[in-house]
């Protein structure tokens, strides 16, 4: 028998996050068919999950400085944008000619959003940066934590006696 979970409602939503930029990517850039071409066009990868306490999204973002990173929380979608600058150096046209053999990493503009269920702290909401990766902690609401609930007894007469 399946039993839906919150963990199998973030894997759903992840991956129909994954889905809606796709579907954005293909309706900009229409005339981008081959694989090879597609593939430059870049998305941070990510990974969220859950605690008792917080979702946590960490976001891989190597070459990104810190600066160049923008998260936003609004109406319960977590937003990370940013850019990411060139990855090869500027030619000069005093010095030698640059000879590239590959250059495979994508440089520019990204964004990913990401739909959380609505009981989260907003205020609380934390970023940090450590290398290369974005850890974003949203913090649940005290009312959507787990907790312990006492079972009081009315009518003492009604306990059994042992």
């Amino acid at each position: 028998m399946y039993t839906p979970t919150l963990n199998n409602v973030l894997d759903r939503m992840l991956t129909l996050s994954r889905v809606m930029d796709d579907a954005v990517v293909d309706r900009i850039y229409p005339a981008i068919t081959d694989a090879p071409a597609r593939a430059q066009l870049w998305l941070p990868l990510v990974d969220t999950y859950q605690t008792d306490k917080a979702f946590i999204v960490e976001a891989d973002l190597p070459g990104v400085h810190p600066e160049n990173v923008d998260v936003s929380f609004a109406n319960g979608t977590l937003t990370i944008a940013g850019t990411r600058g060139a990855t090869l150096p500027t030619q000069d046209k005093e010095k030698s000619q640059l000879q590239v053999f590959t250059s495979e990493r994508v440089a520019g503009a990204f964004s990913r959003s990401l739909r959380l269920p609505e009981q989260v702290d907003v205020e609380k909401i934390d970023a940090t940066f450590n290398h290369g990766v974005l850890t974003i902690v949203v913090p649940k609401l005290a009312s959507a934590q787990p907790r312990k609930i006492v079972v009081n007894v009315k009518d003492k007469s009604a306990q059994v006696k042992e």
